[in-house]
């Protein structure tokens, strides 16, 4: 199952390649912009062919792919004839979109992943509460619990006129009622009987919240599956808050502190932490154990996250990213004259040689310590 799990999040991956590359091939070919290449996969040739112009093939190393649009490298030679088919000869909104198609369609299949696991596989959704633990003593006196003769395993069917409250709901019930009696309707071995309890207020994560001394777990997880309409909705949100939460990521991973802490990581016995970046082999390691777990509709959810990871990150304003074409568009606007390129290429390998040496960084944390999955 672990290996079916990864072997599916490789093949989305390189799904996730073709689907961007075609997109600008398609876009500029829309534009009448000549498209010589069209690889997924770096390095030694494996196999390709001939489509019309274009050739179509695999290369040896599939970490990313790429189309090679005529005139997109300022050390190409151009035969006079295609010179009205170059990149550079099609005006700035044309490029521009030529450009923005490859991250659309991580954000495009990033809804798409949403939607379908909305619909189909549906939410999580935590019923009931069982007690996993009762303490003893609760502020240095005897617990509520205890003193009423709860056990570990007892399920909460009812508190007061809550019937069969989420762990959520005991927890904003016990803290809205603190200093109060709540009688509790326990279920144990098929029998049901009360115990009124009075929470105690107890400060939990620098909150005040009430409690009667146990340890809760869900009784049960369900999934809710959604309309078509509600889908779609949840869909965008979904989008949405993975957007603004990658951002905050990306910021925070590639900002000094997150630099140091990767440095941290790879040069001492520091224990990682469930907030540390995660290459694709670690996220390979989270969808097996997804698959490991029956749970493969969850990898919808992954695999729109990733996208919007995905997406966002090639629309940083850096060559040889996307974004970075688009920023130097936008300095040609601004300008109203064309960017020397040859200028922008010491630019994308230094920003190039950035980006490996910390993916191999955070592939080499991956496999010394492997994220909690």
């Amino acid at each position: 199952m672990v290996a079916l799990g990864i072997g599916a999040f490789i093949v989305a991956l390189i799904l996730v390649i073709v689907i961007h590359e075609a997109a600008h091939f398609a876009v500029a070919r829309a534009f009448g912009i000549k498209v010589t290449e069209f690889f997924v996969g770096f390095g030694p040739k494996l196999w390709s062919r001939m489509r019309g112009e274009t050739e179509v093939g695999v290369k040896a190393i599939p970490a990313g792919g790429y189309v090679k649009i005529a005139g997109m490298n300022p050390y190409e030679t151009v035969a006079p004839e295609d010179l009205p088919r170059t990149f550079g000869a099609k005006p700035i909104w044309q490029r521009s979109l030529v450009i923005l198609a490859g991250p659309a369609t991580h954000f495009v299949l990033a809804f798409v992943c949403f939607a379908l696991w909305l619909g189909v596989v549906g939410q999580p959704i935590a019923k009931g509460v069982v007690i996993s633990a009762v303490n003893p003593t609760l502020r240095g006196v005897e617990s509520p619990a205890a003193a009423a003769g709860l056990r570990s395993g007892d399920e909460v069917v009812a508190v007061d006129g809550l019937t069969d409250p989420s762990a959520d709901e005991l927890v904003a019930y016990t803290t809205a009622h603190t200093g109060e009696p709540v009688t509790f309707t326990i279920r144990r071995d098929g029998e049901t009987f009360r115990a009124v309890m009075v929470p105690a207020p107890s400060q939990v994560g620098g909150e005040v919240i009430g409690r009667i001394g146990v340890g809760i777990r869900p009784r049960a997880v369900v999934r809710d599956t959604q309309g078509a309409v509600e889908s779609v909705t949840g869909a965008v949100d979904l989008v949405g808050d993975n957007l603004v939460g990658t951002v905050r990521g990306v910021v925070r991973i590639f900002g000094p502190e997150g630099i140091g802490r990767l440095a941290t990581l790879v040069f001492t016995d520091e224990p990682r932490r469930v907030e540390d970046p995660a290459s694709v082999v670690g996220i390979g390691r989270v969808a097996g154990s997804l698959a490991s777990d029956d749970r493969f509709g969850d990898l919808l959810l992954l695999f729109g996250v990733v996208n919007v990871f995905v997406g966002l990150l090639n629309l940083l304003p850096l060559p040889p990213f996307d974004g970075g074409h688009l920023a130097v568009l936008a300095i040609e606007k601004i300008r109203g004259r064309p960017v020397d390129m040859r200028k922008v290429i010491p630019v994308s390998a230094a920003v190039a040689a950035f980006f490996i040496i910390f993916t191999v960084a955070v592939v080499y944390v991956d496999l010394v310590k492997p994220p909690n999955v």
